[in-house]
Protein backbone atom coordinates (compact mmCIF):
# COMPACT_ATOMS: atom_id res chain seq x y z
CA UNK A 1 0.00 0.00 0.00
CA UNK A 2 1.36 3.43 -0.63
CA UNK A 3 2.40 6.06 1.49
CA UNK A 4 0.26 8.28 2.60
CA UNK A 5 1.86 10.07 5.36
CA UNK A 6 2.10 13.24 3.27
CA UNK A 7 -1.47 13.71 2.86
CA UNK A 8 -3.35 16.30 5.25
CA UNK A 9 -6.68 17.78 5.32
CA UNK A 10 -7.59 20.52 2.81
CA UNK A 11 -5.77 24.00 4.08
CA UNK A 12 -3.39 22.15 6.84
CA UNK A 13 -0.55 21.17 4.49
CA UNK A 14 1.42 23.70 4.80
CA UNK A 15 4.87 24.29 6.13
CA UNK A 16 5.21 23.92 9.84
CA UNK A 17 8.39 24.40 11.98
CA UNK A 18 8.42 22.17 15.18
CA UNK A 19 9.95 24.65 17.11
CA UNK A 20 7.40 27.79 16.04
CA UNK A 21 3.92 27.87 17.53
CA UNK A 22 1.62 30.22 14.96
CA UNK A 23 -0.78 32.22 16.89
CA UNK A 24 -3.79 30.92 15.43
CA UNK A 25 -2.84 27.47 16.93
CA UNK A 26 -3.76 29.03 20.31
CA UNK A 27 -7.62 29.38 18.98
CA UNK A 28 -9.94 26.48 19.63
CA UNK A 29 -13.42 26.05 18.74
CA UNK A 30 -15.93 26.41 22.03
CA UNK A 31 -17.00 22.89 23.23
CA UNK A 32 -19.88 24.48 25.10
CA UNK A 33 -18.41 24.60 28.64
CA UNK A 34 -17.90 27.73 30.86
CA UNK A 35 -14.66 29.49 29.15
CA UNK A 36 -11.96 31.70 30.71
CA UNK A 37 -9.33 33.14 29.11
CA UNK A 38 -10.03 34.84 25.65
CA UNK A 39 -13.53 34.68 23.37
CA UNK A 40 -13.52 35.41 19.71
CA UNK A 41 -17.01 36.31 18.16
CA UNK A 42 -17.66 37.32 15.28
CA UNK A 43 -20.56 39.84 13.54
CA UNK A 44 -20.31 39.70 9.84
CA UNK A 45 -22.85 42.57 9.16
CA UNK A 46 -22.09 45.23 6.74
CA UNK A 47 -25.21 45.96 4.90
CA UNK A 48 -26.00 48.91 7.51
CA UNK A 49 -22.73 50.80 6.04
CA UNK A 50 -23.67 54.27 4.75
CA UNK A 51 -20.68 53.60 2.04
CA UNK A 52 -20.34 50.59 0.09
CA UNK A 53 -18.68 47.59 2.35
CA UNK A 54 -17.83 43.84 2.42
CA UNK A 55 -16.62 44.51 6.09
CA UNK A 56 -18.93 41.52 6.52
CA UNK A 57 -16.06 38.97 5.13
CA UNK A 58 -13.84 40.66 8.22
CA UNK A 59 -14.14 38.06 10.96
CA UNK A 60 -12.95 35.15 8.38
CA UNK A 61 -9.90 37.35 7.17
CA UNK A 62 -8.91 38.61 10.50
CA UNK A 63 -9.03 35.01 11.71
CA UNK A 64 -6.72 33.92 8.67
CA UNK A 65 -4.39 36.78 9.20
CA UNK A 66 -3.40 34.70 12.43
CA UNK A 67 -2.02 32.19 10.64
CA UNK A 68 0.73 34.59 9.38
CA UNK A 69 2.28 35.17 13.42
CA UNK A 70 3.46 33.61 15.94
CA UNK A 71 2.77 33.56 20.02
CA UNK A 72 6.55 34.86 21.00
CA UNK A 73 6.63 38.76 21.79
CA UNK A 74 10.57 39.48 21.19
CA UNK A 75 10.48 43.04 23.14
CA UNK A 76 9.11 41.54 26.14
CA UNK A 77 10.16 38.24 25.73
CA UNK A 78 6.44 37.21 26.21
CA UNK A 79 5.12 33.81 24.65
CA UNK A 80 1.37 33.43 24.23
CA UNK A 81 1.39 29.63 23.52
CA UNK A 82 -0.30 28.55 26.75
CA UNK A 83 -3.04 31.36 26.75
CA UNK A 84 -6.86 29.90 26.23
CA UNK A 85 -8.39 30.96 23.23
CA UNK A 86 -12.21 29.87 22.49
CA UNK A 87 -13.94 30.90 19.23
CA UNK A 88 -17.52 30.48 19.63
CA UNK A 89 -17.94 31.24 15.79
CA UNK A 90 -20.18 33.98 14.06
CA UNK A 91 -23.55 35.29 14.47
CA UNK A 92 -25.93 34.32 11.56
CA UNK A 93 -27.04 37.88 10.08
CA UNK A 94 -30.87 37.78 8.35
CA UNK A 95 -30.57 38.77 4.63
CA UNK A 96 -32.63 41.45 4.76
CA UNK A 97 -33.94 42.84 8.22
CA UNK A 98 -31.10 44.80 9.69
CA UNK A 99 -32.74 45.11 12.93
CA UNK A 100 -33.57 41.52 13.50
CA UNK A 101 -29.63 40.91 12.83
CA UNK A 102 -28.71 43.86 15.46
CA UNK A 103 -31.45 41.93 17.60
CA UNK A 104 -29.71 38.55 16.87
CA UNK A 105 -25.76 40.09 18.10
CA UNK A 106 -27.21 41.55 21.58
CA UNK A 107 -29.46 38.62 22.15
CA UNK A 108 -26.31 35.80 21.32
CA UNK A 109 -23.60 38.11 22.74
CA UNK A 110 -25.53 38.81 26.24
CA UNK A 111 -26.99 34.93 26.19
CA UNK A 112 -22.72 34.18 25.52
CA UNK A 113 -21.64 36.84 28.40
CA UNK A 114 -23.82 35.05 30.80
CA UNK A 115 -22.47 31.43 30.28
CA UNK A 116 -18.92 32.72 30.72
CA UNK A 117 -18.80 35.46 33.05
CA UNK A 118 -15.05 35.21 33.24
CA UNK A 119 -14.12 34.91 29.37
CA UNK A 120 -13.05 38.42 27.79
CA UNK A 121 -14.74 39.05 24.45
CA UNK A 122 -13.08 39.85 21.51
CA UNK A 123 -15.40 40.89 19.03
CA UNK A 124 -14.57 41.00 15.35
CA UNK A 125 -16.39 43.13 13.00
CA UNK A 126 -18.75 44.10 10.77
CA UNK A 127 -19.00 47.67 10.13
CA UNK A 128 -19.46 49.97 13.06
CA UNK A 129 -22.91 49.43 13.53
CA UNK A 130 -22.32 46.00 15.38
CA UNK A 131 -20.99 48.03 18.45
CA UNK A 132 -23.95 49.03 19.12
CA UNK A 133 -25.76 45.90 20.43
CA UNK A 134 -22.35 44.52 21.18
CA UNK A 135 -22.01 47.16 23.79
CA UNK A 136 -25.78 47.14 25.04
CA UNK A 137 -25.27 43.02 25.60
CA UNK A 138 -21.85 44.15 27.09
CA UNK A 139 -23.67 46.83 29.70
CA UNK A 140 -26.37 43.99 30.73
CA UNK A 141 -23.64 41.37 31.61
CA UNK A 142 -21.63 43.29 33.05
CA UNK A 143 -23.20 46.50 34.71
CA UNK A 144 -22.25 50.11 33.42
CA UNK A 145 -19.41 50.12 30.83
CA UNK A 146 -16.96 52.89 29.48
CA UNK A 147 -16.07 53.07 26.18
CA UNK A 148 -12.72 54.16 24.26
CA UNK A 149 -13.52 54.51 20.88
CA UNK A 150 -10.48 54.71 18.39
CA UNK A 151 -12.41 56.14 15.36
CA UNK A 152 -11.98 58.83 12.43
CA UNK A 153 -15.78 59.55 13.26
CA UNK A 154 -17.83 60.44 16.15
CA UNK A 155 -20.14 58.13 14.37
CA UNK A 156 -22.94 59.91 16.56
CA UNK A 157 -25.72 60.77 13.20
CA UNK A 158 -28.68 61.42 14.04
CA UNK A 159 -31.23 58.38 13.49
CA UNK A 160 -33.80 59.97 11.52
CA UNK A 161 -32.03 60.40 8.30
CA UNK A 162 -30.91 56.83 7.77
CA UNK A 163 -31.98 54.36 10.70
CA UNK A 164 -29.25 52.75 12.52
CA UNK A 165 -25.97 52.41 10.46
CA UNK A 166 -22.37 52.01 10.73
CA UNK A 167 -22.35 56.21 11.64
CA UNK A 168 -25.04 56.08 14.77
CA UNK A 169 -23.69 53.09 16.91
CA UNK A 170 -22.86 55.91 20.06
CA UNK A 171 -25.92 57.84 19.04
CA UNK A 172 -27.60 54.81 19.50
CA UNK A 173 -26.03 53.55 22.61
CA UNK A 174 -26.46 57.23 24.42
CA UNK A 175 -30.18 57.53 23.24
CA UNK A 176 -30.65 54.06 24.51
CA UNK A 177 -29.42 55.05 28.06
CA UNK A 178 -27.03 51.76 27.09
CA UNK A 179 -24.21 54.22 28.29
CA UNK A 180 -23.97 57.89 29.40
CA UNK A 181 -21.93 60.40 27.35
CA UNK A 182 -19.44 61.26 30.43
CA UNK A 183 -18.40 57.35 29.52
CA UNK A 184 -17.82 57.94 26.42
CA UNK A 185 -13.77 58.62 25.18
CA UNK A 186 -13.20 59.10 21.75
CA UNK A 187 -9.53 59.10 20.34
CA UNK A 188 -8.42 60.30 16.54
CA UNK A 189 -11.40 62.13 15.71
CA UNK A 190 -10.39 63.60 12.28
CA UNK A 191 -10.33 67.05 10.35
CA UNK A 192 -12.78 66.83 7.22
CA UNK A 193 -14.51 63.75 8.10
CA UNK A 194 -17.37 65.36 10.48
CA UNK A 195 -19.79 68.09 10.71
CA UNK A 196 -19.94 70.82 13.63
CA UNK A 197 -23.59 69.88 14.80
CA UNK A 198 -21.68 66.26 16.03
CA UNK A 199 -18.95 67.38 17.86
CA UNK A 200 -21.62 70.02 19.58
CA UNK A 201 -24.18 67.18 20.22
CA UNK A 202 -21.14 65.22 21.45
CA UNK A 203 -20.09 67.86 24.29
CA UNK A 204 -23.69 68.73 25.38
CA UNK A 205 -23.80 64.76 26.52
CA UNK A 206 -20.62 64.98 28.06
CA UNK A 207 -18.31 62.95 25.56
CA UNK A 208 -14.46 63.26 25.78
CA UNK A 209 -13.12 64.03 22.37
CA UNK A 210 -9.70 63.45 21.37
CA UNK A 211 -8.59 64.77 17.78
CA UNK A 212 -5.81 63.36 16.21
CA UNK A 213 -3.99 67.02 16.39
CA UNK A 214 -4.38 65.86 20.25
CA UNK A 215 -2.64 62.16 19.32
CA UNK A 216 -0.28 64.15 17.21
CA UNK A 217 1.16 66.08 19.92
CA UNK A 218 0.56 63.98 22.56
CA UNK A 219 1.76 60.28 23.73
CA UNK A 220 -0.65 57.85 23.35
CA UNK A 221 -0.16 56.23 26.45
CA UNK A 222 -1.26 59.48 28.45
CA UNK A 223 -4.07 60.20 26.92
CA UNK A 224 -5.11 56.92 27.52
CA UNK A 225 -3.71 57.18 31.09
CA UNK A 226 -6.19 60.55 31.75
CA UNK A 227 -9.22 58.79 29.91
CA UNK A 228 -9.14 55.65 32.39
CA UNK A 229 -8.01 58.42 35.43
CA UNK A 230 -11.41 59.77 34.31
CA UNK A 231 -13.62 56.66 34.28
CA UNK A 232 -12.41 54.16 36.44
CA UNK A 233 -14.63 55.63 39.65
CA UNK A 234 -17.46 56.11 37.10
CA UNK A 235 -18.11 52.54 35.62
CA UNK A 236 -17.83 49.09 36.88
CA UNK A 237 -15.70 48.55 33.57
CA UNK A 238 -14.32 49.61 30.43
CA UNK A 239 -15.06 47.95 26.28
CA UNK A 240 -12.04 49.45 23.66
CA UNK A 241 -14.26 49.76 20.54
CA UNK A 242 -11.67 49.89 17.46
CA UNK A 243 -12.78 51.39 14.42
CA UNK A 244 -9.62 51.05 11.68
CA UNK A 245 -10.27 53.77 10.08
CA UNK A 246 -8.66 55.81 12.93
CA UNK A 247 -5.37 54.33 10.67
CA UNK A 248 -4.62 56.48 8.51
CA UNK A 249 -4.84 55.18 4.61
CA UNK A 250 -1.49 53.96 3.92
CA UNK A 251 -2.17 51.79 7.31
CA UNK A 252 -5.23 50.78 6.39
CA UNK A 253 -6.39 50.91 2.70
CA UNK A 254 -9.08 47.80 3.18
CA UNK A 255 -11.28 50.72 5.08
CA UNK A 256 -14.23 51.62 3.73
CA UNK A 257 -13.90 55.11 4.72
CA UNK A 258 -9.59 55.87 4.55
CA UNK A 259 -8.17 59.35 4.74
CA UNK A 260 -5.10 60.81 5.10
CA UNK A 261 -3.64 62.56 8.19
CA UNK A 262 -4.55 59.42 10.48
CA UNK A 263 -2.59 57.14 13.11
CA UNK A 264 -0.09 54.79 12.41
CA UNK A 265 -0.43 51.35 13.16
CA UNK A 266 3.12 51.59 15.87
CA UNK A 267 0.77 54.13 17.92
CA UNK A 268 -2.83 51.90 17.83
CA UNK A 269 -1.08 48.78 18.95
CA UNK A 270 0.79 51.04 21.62
CA UNK A 271 -2.33 52.28 22.73
CA UNK A 272 -3.91 48.51 22.67
CA UNK A 273 -1.25 46.75 24.73
CA UNK A 274 -1.56 49.53 27.05
CA UNK A 275 -5.04 49.14 27.64
CA UNK A 276 -4.89 45.40 27.57
CA UNK A 277 -2.65 45.78 30.65
CA UNK A 278 -5.77 47.45 32.51
CA UNK A 279 -7.77 45.28 34.98
CA UNK A 280 -10.56 47.21 34.20
CA UNK A 281 -10.51 46.05 30.41
CA UNK A 282 -12.64 44.00 30.10
CA UNK A 283 -13.79 43.45 26.37
CA UNK A 284 -13.32 45.05 22.80
CA UNK A 285 -14.16 45.13 19.31
CA UNK A 286 -12.78 45.63 15.90
CA UNK A 287 -14.71 46.72 13.40
CA UNK A 288 -14.54 48.61 9.66
CA UNK A 289 -12.18 46.38 7.65
CA UNK A 290 -13.40 45.62 3.80
CA UNK A 291 -11.10 42.54 2.74
CA UNK A 292 -12.23 42.72 -0.55
CA UNK A 293 -10.70 46.51 -1.26
CA UNK A 294 -7.37 45.23 1.41
CA UNK A 295 -3.87 44.94 -0.27
CA UNK A 296 -2.24 42.02 0.54
CA UNK A 297 -4.49 41.82 3.89
CA UNK A 298 -2.80 44.67 5.57
CA UNK A 299 -5.65 46.10 7.23
CA UNK A 300 -6.94 42.60 8.51
CA UNK A 301 -2.95 41.92 9.71
CA UNK A 302 -3.56 45.04 11.52
CA UNK A 303 -6.33 43.68 12.99
CA UNK A 304 -4.46 40.89 14.23
CA UNK A 305 -2.31 42.57 15.54
CA UNK A 306 -4.37 44.85 17.54
CA UNK A 307 -5.81 41.02 18.68
CA UNK A 308 -2.50 40.27 20.00
CA UNK A 309 -1.14 42.94 21.32
CA UNK A 310 -4.30 43.50 23.81
CA UNK A 311 -3.83 39.88 24.78
CA UNK A 312 -0.31 40.05 25.41
CA UNK A 313 -0.70 43.42 27.52
CA UNK A 314 -3.12 41.54 29.76
CA UNK A 315 -0.69 38.55 30.03
CA UNK A 316 2.15 40.63 30.85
Amino acid sequence: MANLEHLYPAGKAGFKDSEVTKFHECIKEWNGEAARGYGILGAPLSKPSISHSGAAQAPAAIRQAFTSYTTYAIESGLDLKDIAIHDFGDVAMHVTDLALSHDRIEETFYEVYKRNPDMLPIILGGDHSISCPSIKAFAKAKGSVGVIQFDAHHDLRNLEDGGPSNGTPFRGLLESGAIKGEHLVQIGIRSFSNSDEYRQYGKEKGVTIYTMKDVRERKITDILQESIAALKDKVDCLYISVDMDVMDQAFAPGCPAIGPGGMDSATLLEGIRYLGAQPIVKGMDIVEIDPTIDFRNMTSRVAAHVVMNYIAGKEE
